[in-house]
């Protein structure tokens, strides 16, 4: 969930002891990976059952990153960042290490999808805008950007800054393009108007960060759904899965 409180995260960086979660085709053989973030309480291993239910019987290698406790971070992503370091940025780095696992095996990033549900989808979200270059696609189900507040300006001005100097999450995914960075990246955005956790108003900000930033985003807001995932996501996702491979 996203809002729950949890136990405390230990250290600079709580979530580099865990492990990365592999399944689907192997790395090697893959011609796609998906990157896939788990939500708090659960487990990279419960979230590679969502992959498989995206990659289908695709040649796509699913890769899964664990947070320490089962929890990202431990405050509401509505929070100020602040109060949810250093899970945030621990996970961040999880994240990105992931993706740098596909890419060290030969999968370009155009070929990997970051998504994930709840607590992972806001961390996914958060990864792409912070790192951003030409993604095989974003799946952000029922999340958003993390912080109190997500200007618009706040995050090109991180990516002019962090292109100039060569700094960021993931400094080598930068394209150096400041104008449109994600230079086209399909991103589907779904959420419930209802969402206990998901304000449906972060969900908007979310998609009018992602667009300015250059991704080509799919926003889909679902009556009455609730906190979860419905089968016209699946497929929504499963098609831009089945464009990578």
């Amino acid at each position: 969930m996203a809002d729950r409180s949890p136990g405390p995260h230990e250290g600079d960086d709580p979530h580099g002891d865990e492990p990365l979660v592999t399944a689907g085709t192997p790395l090697d053989d893959a011609g796609a990976a998906l990157v896939l973030v788990h939500g708090r309480g659960a487990t990279a291993r419960s979230v590679v059952d969502l992959g498989e239910q995206l990659a289908g019987d695709r040649d796509v290698a699913i890769i899964a990153p664990a947070a320490a406790g089962n929890t990202w971070y431990p405050n509401s992503f509505l929070a100020p960042i602040a109060d949810n370091e250093p899970g945030r940025t621990s996970g961040l780095r999880a994240v990105g290490s992931a993706v740098a696992r596909a890419v060290d095996a030969g999968i370009a990033r155009d070929r990997v999808l970051v998504g994930g549900f709840s607590q992972g989808a806001c961390l996914a979200s958060e990864f792409v805008a912070r790192s951003p270059t030409r993604y095989g696609g974003l799946a952000v189900f029922s999340g958003g950007l993390i912080g109190e507040t997500v200007p618009v300006d706040d995050y090109l001005a991180d990516v002019a800054a962090d292109i100039e100097s060569g700094a960021g999450e993931d400094a080598e995914g930068l394209d150096g393009d400041a104008e449109e960075p994600l230079a086209g990246t399909p991103a589907f955005v779904g959420c419930s108007d209802t969402d206990p956790h998901i304000p449906e108003e972060r969900v908007h900000e979310t998609t009018a960060v992602l667009e300015a930033l250059g991704a080509d985003v799919d926003e889909r807001i679902y009556e009455g759904m609730g906190h979860g995932i419905n089968d016209d996501e699946i497929a929504a996702v499963s098609e831009l899965v089945a464009a990578l491979a």
